[in-house]
């Protein structure tokens, strides 16, 4: 938080300032948001987001500023480290919720960012970025929040990461973030641009760009300047006006000047410059030094940088701020604006700016400054032995604080001036091979993978150290496997283990080994078990517990397509058991650990496990890390199978509608259960964001087939429940092309075609698709990616049986047998699903002609209907009952909040108003006495599609009958010529 000046009114921007405040008051209310203000320099943004800042402090809201300066390159997460610094005074509950979060405290001076319990690289951002998001959050309790970035445009890589991921995670947390930027200063290929494009089209923003002040504005903008001499400003206003071009800054500088001398400079940087040519000699040196120092300086670093006592600089101080050219701060002088200090800064002579940099290099080491700050001082100050000592260090410590795009840059600037420097080594206390494997380190951790084997396949030529030679090949091996970039992984793998001599087993060779075996992966079972095992025992006889841990993984993932349950999760209880020291591998080890639970029915041991490790998560600020998301969505899928349908609900809550990225399509994908099976309105306006992810990307022209699985295959059900068995059919038709043959999800997804064809749906070759979805669904069940299944888990066992039951009820065929299995197998805990067996077992009973078992059998599907407020599953079973006449049973207020739309519009006895569009033509033809084969060729459906439409017809009519339906159709005038 930092102090504030007397300033003057706002003039002009009553809009603007609206919109802002529009952003506090949702955020006050539960909703987060994020305003981005852009503009040209001097045009008035701070101004407006000061004026914001003391609007949300008078409404209690705690506010955090972060600025970002010109050295935001070198100096990860500025602004962040700046608003954590002002949070930090004691006894302030800004405080008190930071010392919760070790995290952020490591980035705050005197904190050391590699103290036990830190993580490194793309871990430690993952970790950095969950704990300002639990941070905010956890003020936001207390008191809503405001989080303001200044200058956006000076941002380092991570503090953009950081402000796009606080976009798309900050939901109903009472947390406004604003940010601030000069678009004069975004040439095309700009950094933030992209960053900007890909936020204004979110929802959650606000957007907004100050345009120059109207002249009448400027003029009384003006006229509110305290120190103007009343004769001056009536004499030059209009002039000034005229040459300022609307911008504030710009005429408050013009109005300075003429009231210093005649005429005016013809461009900004020559007026501001001209006020400086008016200062004494001492206090225009003063200025200059302080501008080499940026938009900050520290009062004792100037009068050392400077070289003046203290009654000398005072005075020279004493006259810059008099002129309003540097204003005082808690630590020392600012200057005025930003673009005085560029002036000043780019007005000095090249040897004066090389000497000056020196200068406070040498200052800033003595007082033990940022390695960053160091780095960017000895660079211009053209000492390299300085620079690449500094930057080395820089790297490192980026890395440990979770900055990995810097941490790159840093390397490979000591990269490029390794050569050029005397006894690096010794400088460094490293050499330049482990300098260019931290650098692709660095670029792979921020996302660059591309960057990270390019940088080591340059390194690799010039290698002949064995060891060397098989840890850069083991690197590009991993990083060609992670980002799935794949051409050379195996090869590069390979040459890993071969080059390395024979003798004791060492963590490279078991970290080798590990890596072949996850590159061979699309290969053969065999050959991964057999690279897993050697990986096992190389790491437990060197030590190496991370090699331990992703070897035991390995075994277990190949062991589940070719294996029994019991050994995949004796494997995964051991890679659980140890710990290998890296939280993701721990949590990849937890994750693997819950989903074979849950898989394989032990929904109990599942959700413990799952618990416990999102626990672990939060607590260590990696909920939103890959294996942290991962878990909440088991999370949410156990609480679902077990029928916990709120809690489910609750968690889904979480997962966001409006998606950008596909981390976040994948856990909105899953909220599609819930909404999709209480038959909630939302699963449209979900579907919709979800869409673009199911189709090909332009650019490699692939779609993403787990979002194609999860979205579509809802979408499915969807159509189902609302009697559009074609539709159904077109999402199943792209999911079965998109996933692999021996993928285990093919079985639920053929089933859901089954379902399909057997209401309807026609295309001219029914039957052939139908044998085809069941053999599909059969493959799948017996064969994996390496050979025979040797066990399929008790889910897939149930849906194999459900696909089976709804191939014969698509072929006419089916027996009251086929769902009772169904039903008994899903028995296991997935009590939504045993349900839905159970209402078609009913349906299968009654046509049997044992009334009383179906009448037992649809009770028990109606209980569980209700209990789970599955609204479409619920008028299904009541329209079963309307037909086998059992009496209406009793309806309960739908939980969960579920709209009541879906299968059948508004329920039972809802009248015209509750049929849709197609349904109202049904009825047409019905009152008009067609028999269903005619209707289907009058309306170009099929014959059981109009079954499906008569039946839903009847049920939210509240009619058991075609002719009492078509007695109130006549009634209510919706008969053929009424």
């Amino acid at each position: 938080m930092t102090p504030r000046t007397a300033r003057t009114a706002l003039i002009g921007r009553s809009g603007e300032l609206d919109r802002l405040v529009r952003v506090l008051d949702a955020a006050e209310g539960g909703l987060a948001g994020v305003a981005l203000v852009g503009g040209d320099a001097g045009i008035g943004k701070t101004r407006l987001v000061t004026e914001v800042r003391d609007l949300a402090e008078d409404r209690g809201f705690t506010v955090l500023v972060g600025q970002c300066a010109e050295l935001g390159d070198s100096l990860p997460y500025l602004p962040l480290v700046d608003a954590l610094r002002g949070a930090a005074e004691p006894g302030t509950a800004a405080d008190g919720a930071l010392s919760a979060w070790p995290a952020l405290r490591r980035l705050l001076p005197g904190a050391d960012p590699g103290a036990a319990g830190a993580a490194a690289g793309a871990l430690a951002q993952q970790q950095l970025f969950g704990s300002v998001l639990g941070f905010l959050s956890e003020l936001a309790e207390g008191r809503p929040v405001l989080f303001v970035f200044e200058d956006l445009h000076w941002a380092d890589r991570s503090t953009r990461d950081l402000l796009v991921f606080l976009t798309r995670m900050l939901q109903r947390e009472r947390v406004a973030v604003v940010g601030t930027y000069r678009t004069d200063d975004l040439h095309r290929k700009h950094p933030l641009r992209p960053v900007l494009a890909e936020l204004q089209r979110l929802p959650l923003v606000t957007a907004t760009e100050l345009p120059p002040l109207a002249n009448d504005d400027l003029a009384e903008y003006l006229a509110t300047i305290d120190t103007t001499p009343r004769s001056v400003l009536g004499n030059v206003i209009g002039g000034v006006v005229e040459r300022a071009g609307g911008n504030p800054f710009f005429a408050e500088e013009l109005l300075a000047a003429a009231a210093m001398c005649d005429g005016m400079p013809g461009t900004l940087s020559d007026l501001l410059l001209s006020r400086v040519e008016a200062l004494p000699d001492q206090a225009r040196h003063v200025l200059r030094v302080a501008a080499v120092a940026g938009h900050n300086v520290d009062h004792d670093m100037l009068r050392d940088a400077t070289d003046l006592g203290e009654i000398p600089l005072e005075g020279a101080l004493r006259e810059i701020v008099s002129r309003g050219l540097l204003t005082t701060n808690r630590s020392g002088y600012a200057f005025r604006h930003a673009l005085l200090q560029e002036a000043v800064y780019d007005d000095l002579l090249p040897g004066e700016r090389t000497r000056l940099h020196g200068t406070f290099a040498r200052l800033l080491a003595a007082r033990g400054a940022s390695a960053a700050e160091l780095a960017h001082h000895y660079q211009a100050g053209h000492d390299l032995p300085g620079a690449l000592r500094a930057s080395v260090e820089a790297g490192r410590l980026a890395t440990e604080v979770g900055a990995p795009a810097e941490a790159h840059r840093h390397f490979d600037r000591a990269l490029e001036i390794w050569e050029h420097v005397a006894d690096a080594e010794r400088l460094t206390g490293t050499n330049a091979v482990r300098v260019a494997l931290s650098s692709a380190a660095s670029a792979a951790a921020a996302g660059d993978y591309r960057r990270a084997v390019a940088r080591l396949r340059r390194l690799r030529p010039s290698l002949d150290d064995p060891l060397l030679i098989s840890e850069t090949d083991e690197r590009i091996a991993y990083y060609l496997t992670d980002s799935d970039l794949g051409a050379g992984m195996v090869e590069a793998a390979r040459a890993a283990v071969d080059v390395l001599p024979p003798g004791e087993p060492t963590p490279l060779l078991a970290r080798a080994l590990a890596t072949y075996a996850r590159a061979m992966f699309a290969t053969s079972g065999t050959a991964v078990r057999d690279l897993a095992t050697r990986a096992l025992e190389a790491a437990r006889a060197a030590g190496a517990r991370d090699a331990e841990v992703s070897a035991l993984i390995s075994l277990a993932i190949v062991e589940e397509a070719t294996g029994t349950v019991e050994q995949v999760e004796e494997l995964l209880d051991r890679a659980t058991a140890t710990r290998s020291g890296d939280l993701s591998i721990d949590l990849r080890a937890a994750f693997h650990q819950a989903r074979v639970r849950y898989e394989h029915g032990e929904l109990d041991a599942a959700a413990r496990t799952a618990d416990a490790s999102i626990e672990l998560a939060a607590r260590t600020g990696l909920t939103w890390s890959t294996y942290g998301t991962d878990l909440r969505f088991l999370q949410f899928l156990i609480h679902y199978a077990s029928g916990d349908w709120d809690t489910a609900e609750r968690v889904a809550a979480g997962f966001g509608v409006r998606v950008g990225m596909p981390a976040e399509a994948h856990l909105s994908s899953f909220a599609l259960f819930i909404e999709v099976g209480r038959g909630s309105d939302a699963a449209d306006d979900r579907l919709s964001w979800l869409r673009p992810f199911w189709k090909a990307d332009e650019r490699d022209g692939q779609a993403d087939y787990l979002v194609i699985y999860m979205a579509r295959g809802l979408a499915a059900e969807q159509a189902l429940w609302r009697g559009d068995p074609e539709t159904a059919l077109a999402h199943v038709t792209a999911v079965v092309d998109a996933l692999d043959p021996f993928d285990p999800g093919l079985i639920r997804i053929c089933a859901t075609g089954l379902w399909a064809l057997a209401e309807g749906a026609a295309p001219h070759d029914a039957r052939e698709r139908a044998d085809d979805l069941i053999e599909r669904a059969r493959w799948s069940a017996v064969n994996g990616p390496y050979g025979p299944r040797l066990e399929l888990g008790p889910e897939g066992a149930a849906w194999l049986l459900r696909a089976e039951a709804e191939w014969h009820r698509a072929k006419g065929t089916a027996e009251p047998e086929m769902w009772r299995r169904a039903a008994h197998a899903f028995g296991f805990g997935f009590v939504y699903e045993e349900a839905r067996s159970r209402w078609r077992l009913a349906e299968s009973l009654l046509d049997a002609g044992d009334r009383e078992a179906a009448r037992t059998e649809w009770s028990r599907a109606v209980e569980t209907a209700d209990r789970l407020g599955a609204a479409p599953l619920r008028r299904a079973l009541e329209t079963l009952g309307l037909r086998a006449r059992f009496g209406a049973a009793r309806r309960p207020t739908p939980a969960g909040g579920a709209s009541g739309q879906g299968a059948g519009g508004q329920g039972a006895g809802g009248g015209l108003d509750a049929l849709t569009s197609r349904e109202r033509e049904v009825l047409e033809h019905v009152a008009a006495g067609l028999p269903n084969r005619e209707i289907g060729k009058l309306l170009y459906i099929s014959q059981k599609t109009v079954s499906v439409h008569v039946s839903n017809i009847l049920a939210k009519l509240g009619v058991a009958s075609r002719t009492q339906a078509a007695a109130i159709a006549h009634r209510q005038g919706a008969a053929p010529g009424e």
